[in-house]
Parts: structure tokens; C-alpha cells; sequence
């Protein structure tokens, strides 16, 4: 069955950086759009950044333009994101997710059938 584990939050301060990264098994991965979610407690989830199955396509949730990075490496199954400028308004628990369909653009949030367990964020000012 599909599997996503991901890995790299922690504490930072503001302005400075994580990655984060997701590392995908039990299907192809190359065929699957792939995203990020995050919620933040007393929040609902919310989405960040989700990249399509070819990694020519990328959709950003406004409040992290700028500052995330999705990216792909097929080869290694994994999904990265780079976080750079953050805020503490960005902590959160990420969840990384995946779609159910193929060769999909991974844009819309009702696509994602698959989850990570999530892993902590917490930026201090």
C-alpha cells in the first residue's frame, strides 16, 4: 500500500529554514502528483504547495509564495519542500499527501487520497 514518511521539522527562528522531505513507497512514484499540507492547532488543515505527477506544474497557496519550494526527485521516491523566510505563522504540522488518479495536477485538494503522519514545525520570533 502507498506509504509517506516524512521528515526535517524542528524549531527555527524566524527568518531562517527547513526542508522538508517526503519519501513515497508502494506504488510508481513518478506517476502521482504529490503536495503538502499543514495545520496548525485549533486550525483547520490547510494547503501549501502541491507539484503534478510531471513536475512541470506547481500551485502555491499565496501566504508561502515566494518563500516554499516544491521539488521532485523521482529517483529517490521523495518529495522535498524548502522553507526559506519563515514565520511564525508557519508553524504547523506538514502532511505529506498524494493523489489517488494519475497523471493528475494535483491541484485540487479532493484529489489527495493518501497521507503522511506529519511532522512539526515551530518557528519562534
Amino acid at each position: 500500500q502507498v506509504q509517506l514518511v516524512e521528515s526535517g521539522g524542528g524549531l527555527v527562528q524566524a527568518g531562517g529554514s527547513l526542508r522538508l522531505s517526503c519519501a513515497a513507497s508502494g506504488r510508481t512514484f513518478s506517476y502521482y502528483a504529490m503536495g503538502w499540507f499543514r495545520q496548525a492547532p485549533g486550525k483547520e488543515r490547510e494547503f501549501v504547495v502541491s507539484i503534478s505527477w510531471s513536475g512541470g506544474s506547481t500551485y502555491y497557496t499565496d501566504s508561502v509564495k515566494g518563500r516554499f519550494t516544491i521539488s521532485r526527485d523521482n529517483a529517490k521516491n521523495t518529495v522535498y519542500l524548502q522553507m526559506n523566510s519563515l514565520k511564525p505563522d508557519d508553524s504547523a504540522t506538514y502532511y505529506c499527501a498524494t493523489v489517488r488518479t494519475p497523471q493528475t495536477s494535483g491541484k485540487w485538494e479532493e484529489e489527495y487520497a493518501y497521507w503522511g503522519l506529519g511532522t512539526q514545525v515551530f518557528v519562534s520570533s
